[in-house]
């Protein structure tokens, strides 16, 4: 690693190249959508933590998508409001691998956390009468542990092909952050063995587990047009419709910048698209999967009663 990438000590985050005015506005909105997406997180995570009636395993896992929401949108958005204030936008070399292999590893540990949640909803529609016994609470410590390790190996992965890599020549990293197929174009070397990780990892972290989500939720549809109260189907497709929208939205998105052939026409609009992971992503989640949801809204106005008092 030393000699050959010691010809690059830092890079240039290009981000998006806006009038002045039009980037201060930017910085506003965004600071919004991040401050938003940190309180609700926050705010889930806490009623989950402290409300004992949430201690089940589909609030575990929305408690570790909190997290990992939090987490990304932190490792990602700080420096990007910098650059949109800051004409000094660079990033030392050591800080930009470290970036890109904790958002690889928060963005592949979410995926494998929807596929045990979309088991976990497919568990508790399809069979309701063996859910605690199927859902115990080991298993749905495995799922977290798997899910965390399998995410943040395969990101050591991509970090230790990366740092291997000789960067002599170009150094503006043509994105909002150190994304890795934009920090890949620099390298002064074949960065097939990287494509070809990046390939595999995304049949392994994108691919197969939609597939899985869609069989879950399938099965889950099946369910709910079986149920006879036309009231507990409408509720139940509700629910389901909105995950999977958001579903669709986190996978379709991944798959577009990792697994469609790149174009110099596009490079610009990924860069779009990566905002929804970083920013609106984050504030979807908690508001697809748990505002909306009775039990947690009977939490907070228990929690804000008991504040009151």
């Amino acid at each position: 690693m030393g000699s050959n990438q010691s010809w690059v000590t830092e890079f240039i985050l290009v981000g998006f190249q806006l009038r002045a005015e039009m980037e201060v506005l930017l910085f506003w909105i965004f600071s919004l959508f991040y401050i938003f997406s940190l309180l609700a997180n926050g705010m889930i995570l806490g009623l989950i933590c402290l409300d004992s009636r949430l201690h089940t395993p589909m609030y575990f896992f929305l408690s570790h998508l909190a997290i990992i929401d939090i987490s990304y949108a932190s490792n990602n958005v700080p420096k990007m409001l910098a650059n949109l204030v800051n004409q000094k936008r660079t990033i030392s070399f050591v800080p930009c691998v470290m970036q890109t292999f904790l958002y690889l590893g928060f963005a592949a540990t979410e995926c494998l956390i929807l596929v045990a949640m979309s088991y976990d909803r497919f568990v508790a529609i399809c069979h309701p009468l063996q859910y605690t016994v199927i859902m115990s609470w080991r298993l749905c410590l495995v799922l977290a542990v798997t899910s965390w390790s399998c995410g943040f190996i395969l990101a050591l992965v991509h970090a230790i092909l990366l740092l291997r890599l000789p960067f002599c020549g170009p150094r503006e990293v043509n994105h909002l952050f150190c994304e890795i197929l934009s920090v890949l174009k620099l390298a002064c070397a074949d960065t097939w063995i990287n494509q070809l990780v990046i390939l595999a990892a995304c049949m392994f972290v994108l691919v197969g587990p939609l597939c899985l989500m869609l069989i879950s939720y399938m099965c889950i549809l099946w369910a709910i047009l079986k149920i006879q109260s036309g009231e507990g189907r409408r509720k139940a497709f509700s629910t389901c419709s909105s995950h999977l929208c958001v579903v669709g939205l986190f996978f379709g998105i991944a798959m577009v910048v990792y697994m469609v052939p790149d174009s110099k026409q596009r490079e610009e609009q990924e860069k779009i698209l990566s905002l929804f992971h970083s920013l609106f992503n984050p504030m979807l989640n908690p508001l697809i999967y748990s505002l909306r949801n009775a039990q947690v809204k009977a939490s907070l106005y228990r929690a804000l009663k008991k504040r009151s008092m």
